[in-house]
């Protein structure tokens, strides 16, 4: 994802936290992990703990695993995503 698409996304949820507070927070908490993965890279080479790559690299996919899923479920009628449309 670029990060246009990402502000564009967090602007939506931005504007619409009243209506859906859950998404908002879950929008948040999906940005929180990315930016930890991507800061966990320093730590991880640094000090050499090959434990801590796998999740580093998993939260540097988040956003787009969940925009992903999220797109999914839409498609499928599961879940009405607006912020998908725009």
């Amino acid at each position: 994802m670029t990060l246009n698409e990402l502000q564009r996304i967090k602007q939506w949820h931005v504007d619409h936290r009243v209506e859906h507070p859950l998404e908002y927070h879950l929008w948040d908490l999906v940005l929180t992990l990315w930016l930890m993965g991507w800061v966990g890279w320093v730590p991880t080479c640094v000090l050499g703990d090959a434990w801590a790559a796998p999740l580093c690299f998993a939260g540097t996919l988040l956003p787009s695993l969940y925009v992903a899923w999220r797109a999914r479920a839409h498609r499928l009628h599961r879940l009405r995503c607006d912020w998908l449309k725009q």
